[in-house]
């Protein structure tokens, strides 16, 4: 761990290490170059705590204080996420964070400003949501599962079923086959399947951001199966010359997406140290 101090109030973050050079060369360019830095962050099990009703999702309030010390000194700082963007920027708590961008929906939408821009929905959507209640149906599906109507998206959730990831397992079928159907992909998460519009991911919204804002250096934490292609967006770049750090918010429930990172923090709570961390070397401009 590096200590940091955030030059204002004495406090003292305690920055974490990757455990990869690429990962160490990544945080090492985030800080030396805080005005193109982009930081990139999923929402739900990253910002904030995984809960069985996705209404109930809010930011860790340290996660909302850690934002609102590195949204002034880094270039970007974007919540990149499948929920509406609109509905994540109220459940970060955005309104007291300005300068914050959310890319909703994969990044179909984007909140920027407290202003909305999204385009129509996205064909065969309509037709999915009407037929799912009678798929469910038809394969019995236990009553603890729900769907979440998301905008742009369909969600089903097994997390209040008896046997959360035996019916995730029973239902994924089915759920594939109503995809296809209805012209749409399958998102697989944490005890949740997600059908939404092909060719829209973590991954190129990240990638179309670091292009918009010429960033010098990026980082995305994430916790979930949609986040793997925003951690390969993240070599991609730095294969290309762009230093990267691809941050995992590691959990029980999906141990595999450690294996793709180049840091692995403890949950929201540990985003957020590392955030605050982070703005506290950005704004010292040395990691030391």
């Amino acid at each position: 761990m590096l200590q940091t101090s955030d030059g204002g109030n004495g406090a003292s973050f305690a920055l974490p290490v990757p455990q990869t050079a690429a990962g160490r060369s990544g945080m090492a360019a985030l800080i030396a170059t805080p005005a193109r830095s982009l930081i990139g962050l999923d929402f739900d099990g990253t910002l904030a705590p995984i809960v069985d009703d996705p209404a109930a999702a809010r930011a860790d309030p340290a996660a909302v204080a850690a934002l609102a010390l590195l949204a002034p000194v880094a270039g970007t700082v974007a919540i990149i996420t499948g929920r509406p963007a609109a509905e994540a920027a109220e459940f970060a708590g955005l309104a007291a964070v300005p300068g914050v961008i959310v890319l909703g929906h994969y990044g179909s939408e984007r909140w920027e400003h407290g202003r909305l821009s999204s385009p129509p929905a996205p064909p065969g959507l309509a037709a999915a949501k009407a037929e799912l209640p009678r798929v469910l149906a038809d394969t019995g599906a236990d009553p603890g599962t729900f769907i979440e109507h998301k905008g742009y998206s369909v969600a089903v959730h097994t997390r209040r079923a008896a046997s959360p990831d035996t019916e995730l397992a029973r239902l994924t079928g089915p759920l594939a086959a109503l995809a296809e159907r209805s012209g749409l992909t399958v998102e697989p998460g944490r005890l949740v399947v997600e059908l939404r519009p092909p060719g829209s991911d973590k991954g190129q919204a990240l990638r179309l951001l670091a292009a918009e804002r010429a960033a010098s250096a990026v980082m995305f934490c994430g916790d979930d199966l949609g986040d793997v292609p925003a951690f390969r967006t993240v070599r991609e770049l730095r294969d290309a010359g762009t230093p990267g750090l691809a941050v995992c918010s590691g959990s029980a429930e999906v141990p595999e997406l450690q294996a793709e990172a180049d840091l692995v923090v403890d949950g929201p709570v540990g985003v957020a140290r590392l955030l605050a961390g982070l703005a506290a070397a950005m704004a010292s401009g040395d990691p030391s």
